[in-house]
């Protein structure tokens, strides 16, 4: 996993127990066994092969096997194999491949509570409420509310309604709470985002009534 706009580490996982020398091993990687992102050969960077989305944007970490990929966009998630040849009386035989897959992360705003009314709220009538949050990454799975009076608190989850930007591929969503308005006692309401397979969630600021 890496931030969205930082850089990626993916390793090679290359024990080199028999301590080739670099200068006898070719070494790349590729995207989704397609495009080319890096490759050492005999111990020089070569560029003649990588696909131009990756000029200038990868290092190499020989010492540790690791493949720095800078600027990781979302466009970069995918699969990465790493692919180790060494030289052999004259031809190149694979000793090692490794898979890694990249998974990018934005972090959505705090999920911001907005009324959706006006007005003097009275006994028996409705509260309007939506919670937002926004300019995150993975899609997000569901937007939780707690509302919590006395020892009580109930929970409504709802899909909420997801939007993803054209150009950044970042998502926004909102969420929308209609209850009726508490009578008895003074009420907290918030609301959680759920993102991906985070066990972590986003709360928002509580709203009390």
């Amino acid at each position: 996993k890496s931030f969205l706009n930082h850089t990626a580490y993916l390793s090679c996982s290359f024990p080199n127990s028999q301590k080739t020398d670099i200068k006898d091993l070719r070494v790349f990687w590729q995207k989704d066994a397609i495009e080319v992102v890096h490759e050492v050969y005999y111990g020089q960077e070569k560029h003649d092969n990588l696909s131009p989305k990756y000029i200038n944007r990868t290092k190499m970490d020989m010492d540790k096997w690791t493949l720095q990929l800078l600027n990781a966009g979302i466009v970069d998630e995918g699969e990465y194999t790493c692919i180790i040849q060494h030289r052999d009386k004259g031809s190149l035989k694979v000793i090692h491949t490794s898979e890694c897959r990249l998974h990018i992360i934005a972090n959505y705003s705090q999920p911001e509570i907005a009324w959706l009314h006006t007005g003097e709220l009275k006994p028996n009538e409705y509260l309007n409420l939506s919670c937002s949050s926004s300019g995150g990454y993975p899609k997000p799975e569901h937007m939780i509310w707690l509302v919590t009076s006395a020892n009580k608190t109930e929970r409504f989850m709802y899909s909420g309604d997801v939007s993803q930007d054209v150009a950044t591929k970042l998502y926004n969503v909102t969420s929308r709470l209609y209850i009726k308005v508490p009578t008895h006692t003074p009420t907290n309401i918030s609301c959680l985002l759920h993102v991906g397979e985070h066990p972590w969630s986003l709360v928002s600021v509580p709203l009390t009534i």
